[in-house]
């Protein structure tokens, strides 16, 4: 694992494959490989014992030439300012790949959210979407979920929002609670789109998933619901999964909902009975056929991928592969069905809530899982067209393809101005 490698540099060399194959004037790719803005603010709390503390808490709007800014609010010790450039970016290539109309944008707070209470984390909270206000709104910028937030916090944000503006919004935020305007399907749609992906790349590549082995990096809710899609939908054999404490293996396969029960119970996969513990390095490094990373940016570096043995990666994670990393297993033809695809669906469902709150109309669970599966799975037609006829080397070039050209003709039909 590379702790190193710059996210944003990744992002960057990305696009500058892609710029290979198009035709693109080099002050344009400068303005679509970089942010708009970002915010970047010190948000001060009472703790719950009396005394002041201060968070460092950052938002980045990368591109809104598609529509509004759209990304997730994290909090972890891990944010970085370069860090949410990267995933505000990845955001703009990930919508246009799916062709769902919003721009890109990220956030994120510096802080350990399990050495908090409740109502701390409800303070923090709150002080960040005080200084979120002038920024975010339904036709503006609309922040969602992601690593160690949830629908509570999303609750929060929305109700400190229509508070300060004295106004009824739902469509603020994404991925709330059902009762507070949320979508049916939003809390599986990450890893529903990475069994979608994963299912269209072996039908696409002539292999069958049917009794595929599988090993998933990260058993948070994306990875595990990923988990347990790929073995109740297309009856591949999960014999491998892994949280931050470690992994566990059994060459025959086992239940991941009974997994994610006893990491439940458990506070880690670790010690599920029947299986072996291994690390989370060594289960990167599995002969299976199918390898989910879910878990953070750079998880495989050049040197791992050399010992990578899985024929198919599918990305649930964002940016899980540095670039030397994506070089390797080209090299190595070991098929990598990029992030901007595979975990698409958690943006293309918040789109779906995001319409939902605009109509004020609720959609049926049936109803956003066909539309989810229509729009992963034209994606898909669209990427493999784009690879067969750019002949690129892998599916991440292509898809950055497809992506940079809808922008670009975005930014073009609205014109540069003043």
């Amino acid at each position: 694992m590379s702790a190193e490698t710059d996210p944003f540099e990744s992002l960057q060399a990305q696009l500058d494959d892609a710029a290979a194959y198009i035709d693109l004037d080099d002050g344009l790719l400068r303005r679509l490989k970089n942010p708009e803005r970002i915010l970047e603010t010190n948000l001060t709390i009472r703790m719950d014992d009396g005394r002041l503390e201060t968070f460092r808490a950052y938002r980045s709007q990368f591109n809104g030439d598609r529509g509004p800014y759209k990304g997730g609010i994290r909090y972890h010790p891990g944010v970085s300012r370069a860090e949410v450039k990267a995933l505000s970016g990845w955001m703009v290539y990930k919508a246009a790949t799916v062709d769902i109309p919003y721009g890109g944008g990220k956030g994120g707070i510096v802080v350990d959210p399990s050495e908090l209470s409740a109502s701390e984390i409800e303070r923090l909270t709150r002080a960040f979407a005080t200084e979120l206000r002038p920024l975010i709104g339904e036709d503006r910028d609309i922040p969602a979920p992601d690593v160690n937030t949830g629908q509570r916090e999303m609750n929060w944000i929305k109700n400190t929002y229509e508070t300060l503006e004295h106004t009824t919004e739902p469509g603020v935020v994404t991925g709330k609670a059902l009762d507070s305007g949320g979508s049916e399907g939003r809390v599986e749609a990450t890893g529903r789109s990475t069994m979608l992906t994963a299912r269209e790349a072996f039908d696409y590549l002539d292999r069958d998933i049917e009794g595929a082995t599988v090993a998933v990096q990260g058993y948070g809710n994306a990875g595990a619901i990923a988990a347990r899609l790929l073995s109740t939908e297309t009856d591949a054999t999960v014999v491998a999964v892994s949280d931050s404490s470690g992994g566990i293996h059994d060459p025959d396969g086992f239940d991941p909902a009974a997994v994610r029960e006893h990491k439940h119970d458990t506070g880690s996969v670790v010690g599920y009975d029947g299986t072996t513990a291994l690390t989370n390095e060594e289960l990167l490094t599995l002969d299976v056929d199918l390898l989910v990373p879910a878990a953070l940016e750079n998880a495989i570096d050049a040197d791992l991928a050399e010992r990578v043995e899985a024929d198919v990666i599918v990305e649930a994670a964002n940016g899980p592969l540095t670039p030397d990393a994506d070089s390797v297993l080209t090299d190595r033809d070991v098929h990598v069905l990029p992030d901007i695809l595979a975990n698409a669906g958690g943006v293309t469902v918040s789109y779906f809530e995001w319409v939902q709150n605009r109509q004020r109309f609720g959609w049926t669970e049936d109803r956003v899982v066909d539309e989810l599966e229509r729009v992963i799975t034209d994606a898909f037609d669209g990427l493999t067209e784009a690879y067969e006829t750019y002949d690129v080397p892998n599916f991440r070039t292509a898809a950055y393809i497809i992506a940079l050209k809808r922008v670009i003709n975005a930014h073009a039909e609205s014109g540069t101005w003043p």
